[in-house]
């Protein structure tokens, strides 16, 4: 490989990098859907296509007691409406492709947040 040839593929090599890292923090948003439901309730709350930044609260009246994470991404639900830890939990740990469900005496949860 000539000398100008290989300064060009490592030239290019590092734009790329820097472009892939650049973009990587601006706006990302999870893959697929995050189903919430609430305690014997058939309706169901999706969030799709959510940032992957901060606290998202879970728009049900009462809390969801129902959970499907079929996202890219694993989240932490909690059972406060603003993603603080409870005094007695740090919240509760859905990898992706999974589900959770609440014990009938336990709280609903109210927030989530993103793990990336």
């Amino acid at each position: 490989m000539s000398h100008h040839r290989r300064i060009g593929v490592i030239t290019g090599a590092a734009a790329l990098l820097l472009t892939a890292t650049a973009c990587s923090g601006l706006g990302r948003s999870t893959v697929g859907m995050l189903t919430f439901r609430s305690h014997d309730s058939p309706v169901e709350l999706s969030y799709s296509n959510t940032l992957v930044r901060g606290c998202h609260r879970i728009n049900f009246p009462r809390g969801a007691t129902h959970v499907e994470n079929n996202t890219l991404v694993d989240v932490v639900l909690y059972r406060t409406e603003n993603c603080l830890k409870g005094d007695r939990e740090d919240g509760t740990y859905v990898a992706t492709t999974l589900s959770n469900v609440t014990a009938p005496a336990a709280l609903p949860w109210r927030s989530f947040s993103v793990i990336h």
